[in-house]
């Protein structure tokens, strides 16, 4: 282990890297896709970055990144290709092709829904979980906040209160229903759609299943669903669910923003494609990211990472990073099966600001344990009140990175500040389809090279299947098998 990850000659405060280093900001800055990234307040270096741009030759980068564009199978325990990007068009010609047409099938759908083919339609109900529903909740969240289109809602959670908040200002009689799981088989999901078209039919709605769109990889599954195979928006089985919002899992984004706006946030994502493909480490934007995750998970034993939006367009962004890498990297073995020597992937959390400054970041500036944070920011304001306002958002977010690094001293400890506390910011120039694009593949990318570095397989997640196994057990053979203080819970909440 010792060996295998890069070795710091010794432990440089963040003040000291700066006052000993007169280039750094511009060593540790870059702009990609309409963002600016800045790393020049966390421990690397650039003997840190040459070892770990080393590290990465060592475990193949290069060839693992061609293998992803290239559609060769990269998720090895399933025998798969990933390729999102092909959504965007970074990918094997025949994916790309193969995209295009599924898109195709999306905009004409699209202008069927507009042209009223499927009625007076002015409420959407989009129901998945997981990718299929984290993806097209934060990109209507963050961008269809003035748009005009339709009224979009988005279900996952299977407890039955999600399902009644998300109707209860909608008319079934003008709502559009759309189902999306890539097996079409997701338990969650198909009882939340049971139970839309149940409120549809109850409420007189002559065909609910009329009013069905599925999204899914799956389309025998739908049409043995009961959805008219006209209305089924297929994607590839080459896609996996947490990389899905680009494909036809981004109808419902399609619907709030519109055409264009959905073009612009596949042509944003491509644009980082083409960044992390062709960049040198130095100069990459999600290397560079996952160099310092790795930096503080393997070299200072830091377990969590925390992420925080200073942007309330941005407030769904650490749910929609928690699943993408801890799903991707909380793995524990390498693809062959072998246990690691080291830790993964870090607990993924975080917050909006400047709320978060009132709850958690006593513990960052004071608390004994070491975060890295990371600050992400839009530049340009995105509501018509006083500028004041802005101002205010921003200068709280560089404000906090500059007091977790230099800290400050105090006769009295408890109003000593120890300083040296890293961060990253990245800064939007402005939240629109292309940028958020753009930031969302680089996440996308980063959780890839990190997953590279660590020797795993960031493309299965088995670690879910289990408790998904033993609900349906129970629901089929009942508990008498379990354990007594589950016997117990059953008991108490059912008998």
């Amino acid at each position: 282990m010792a060996d295998f990850w890069p070795v710091e000659s010794e432990k440089v405060s963040l003040a000291k890297l700066f006052e000993s280093d007169p280039s750094r900001l511009g060593a540790f800055t870059l702009g990609a896709a309409g963002i600016y990234f800045d790393w020049s307040k966390t421990h690397l270096t650039e003997d840190l970055v040459r070892q770990f741009s080393a590290l990465a030759d060592r475990q193949g980068l290069r060839a693992a990144r061609d293998a992803l564009f290239g559609g060769r199978v990269v998720n090895t325990s399933e025998g798969r290709a990933a390729e999102h990007t092909a959504e965007r068009g970074e990918g094997h010609p025949d994916s790309v092709a193969r995209a295009r047409t599924f898109h195709n099938r999306m905009r004409a759908l699209l202008d069927a829904v507009e042209a009223g083919a499927l009625g007076d339609i002015r409420h959407v109900l989009h129901i998945g979980i997981g990718g299929s529903a984290l993806g097209p909740d934060l990109l209507i969240d963050a961008l269809g906040r003035d748009a005009d289109r339709y009224d979009v809602a988005v279900v996952s959670n299977v407890d039955g209160a999600a399902l009644e908040e998300a109707t209860r200002d909608f008319d079934p009689h003008a709502t559009l229903l759309l189902i999306a799981s890539k097996t079409f088989t997701t338990t969650e999901t198909m009882l939340n759609a049971a139970s839309a078209l149940s409120w549809m039919a109850e409420a007189g709605v002559e065909d609910p299943y009329g009013r069905v769109v599925a999204l899914t990889a799956s389309p025998e599954k739908a049409m043995e669903w009961g959805v008219d195979e006209t209305r089924i928006l297929p994607f590839s089985e080459s896609v996996g669910g947490r990389y899905s919002l680009w494909s036809s899992i981004g109808f419902p984004i399609a619907l709030a923003l519109g055409w264009d706006a959905f073009e612009s946030l596949l042509e944003g994502a491509a644009e980082m494609d083409r960044h992390f493909r062709l960049a040198e480490p130095a100069l990459n934007a999600p290397l560079l990211a996952a160099f310092a995750d790795l930096y503080y998970t393997q070299l200072r034993g830091c377990e969590t990472r925390a992420v925080f939006a200073y942007d309330e367009r941005l407030r769904l962004l650490p749910s929609y990073l928690q699943q993408l890498e801890m799903e991707s990297n909380g793995k524990r073995v390498t693809p062959a099966g072998e246990p690691l020597a080291w830790p993964t992937a870090p607990i993924t959390w975080g917050g909006v600001g400047t709320d978060a400054q009132h709850a958690v970041f006593q513990l960052l500036h004071q608390g004994t344990r070491l975060v890295p944070l990371e600050f992400v920011a839009v530049a340009e304001a995105g509501d018509n009140q006083d500028e004041a306002h802005h101002r205010a958002l921003l200068t709280n977010c560089f404000a906090q990175g500059a007091a977790l690094m230099t800290g400050k001293d105090s006769d009295d400890p408890q109003r000593a500040y120890p300083g040296d506390r890293p961060s990253s910011t990245i800064l939007l120039e402005r939240l629109d389809p292309a940028t958020l694009g753009a930031l969302i593949a680089f996440y996308e990318h980063r959780t890839f090279a990190n997953a590279v570095l660590l020797g795993i397989n960031p493309f299965d997640q088995f670690g879910v299947e289990l408790g998904k196994q033993i609900a349906r057990s129970i629901d089929e053979q009942g508990t008498d098998d379990f354990d007594p203080s589950t016997r117990a819970l059953m008991a108490r909440a059912f008998d």
